[in-house]
């Protein structure tokens, strides 16, 4: 089978396409031919994780350094990319149950990773789900990332119909789900991004959209029952003004001063800081798959990449150009 491979760390050019043995499912697993994949964060991190800082890491150095020993040190342990995937079950072992040969599937594979490559073995139990019918795999492997991860961690804040949330990163993938959930709970959003993404975010169904490089959120009129910053970059101390009296401050980013201003907050005050990890549960795919079906997810698409084109598909994203997601067929 052909595979996309990053031997080493760097640019987008370290990405090749390599032959390698198809794997044979086990007792308890499914081989699934992948037809679709996605360019997320992770996988650029992942590429090019030896570059990577404590500093510029969105998460606490103990977590980098964990990440480091993950990744490996000074070339990649793991040497193929890709956390999502959609495409077909081939084949299944001998105790599997719930697939059958021809089943559409989709799911998340986590900071493994694998996806890159035609065909990848799973446990039965794995992240993973039936393909909704009238999705093709461009567009259910969009739901296997982004989405869970912000259902995971808007349910925490049990948004109520009326309420103003600002997403602050609204067009990646976890922002760009944020909007659309938020909405789905009926909440006034508001998403701030950046000025090539701004046509991006409205259709995502924002009521209102900001462009940072024009205008700072923190310094604005209004005020927000919860404020979602998806990598981390507002302040607490920035972003009190336009917070609600007992508003909220999500972060799925943060480092040690977030960790303690949540204590702190969680002691005094009316206004919190709330940090929190999404684990990517099946549950969760579930869910999301459930509000696709229901038309309240939609995927965009901004462009896709045959695997030959990898690295193309990798430096687009990093171009900053993107509007949308960006997927690799296999």
């Amino acid at each position: 089978m052909k595979v996309i491979t990053n031997r080493t760390y760097g640019s987008a050019d370290v990405l090749k396409i390599e032959e390698l043995e198809t794997p044979a499912p086990k007792e308890n697993e499914v081989l699934i031919r992948v037809h679709a994949t996605s360019v997320n964060y992770g996988d650029l991190i992942a590429r090019n994780f030896k570059a990577v800082t404590p500093r510029e890491f969105n998460m606490p150095g103990f977590f980098w350094l964990m990440a480091k020993l993950a990744f490996g040190l000074q070339k990649p342990k793991i040497t193929i990319l890709g956390s999502q995937f959609a495409g077909e079950v081939e084949a299944i072992g001998t105790e599997v149950q719930k697939y059958q040969s021809g089943d559409q599937v989709f799911g998340y594979l986590g900071q493994n990773m694998g996806a890159y490559a035609e065909y990848i073995s799973v446990p039965e139990n794995a992240v993973m789900a039936k393909t909704p019918v009238n999705m093709s795999n461009e567009e259910a492997v969009i739901l296997s990332y982004g989405p869970i991860m912000a259902l995971s961690l808007l349910r925490k804040m049990n948004i109520q119909p009326g309420q103003k949330v600002l997403v602050n990163g609204a067009s990646g993938s976890i922002g760009a789900a944020a909007v659309q959930i938020a909405k789905h709970y009926g909440a006034e959003v508001t998403g701030v991004c950046g000025t090539p993404r701004m046509d991006f975010v409205h259709a995502l169904g924002a009521d209102h959209v900001i462009d940072y490089t024009q205008q700072d959120f923190t310094q604005g009129a209004e005020q927000y029952d919860l404020i979602f910053d998806v990598l981390g970059k507002s302040s607490f101390a920035k972003c009190k003004r336009v917070l609600k009296a007992n508003g909220r401050l999500l972060y799925a980013s943060f480092k040690l001063k977030q960790l303690i201003q949540m204590l702190w907050t969680s002691l005094f005050g009316n206004q919190k800081v709330i940090c929190a990890m999404a684990p990517g549960s099946l549950d969760d795919l579930l869910a999301v798959k459930d509000l696709a079906v229901a038309g309240h997810l939609k995927a965009i698409i901004d462009k896709t990449f045959p695997m030959e084109q990898a690295a193309a598909a990798h430096a687009y994203v990093e171009s900053g150009q993107k509007k949308g997601d960006v997927v690799i067929t296999m």
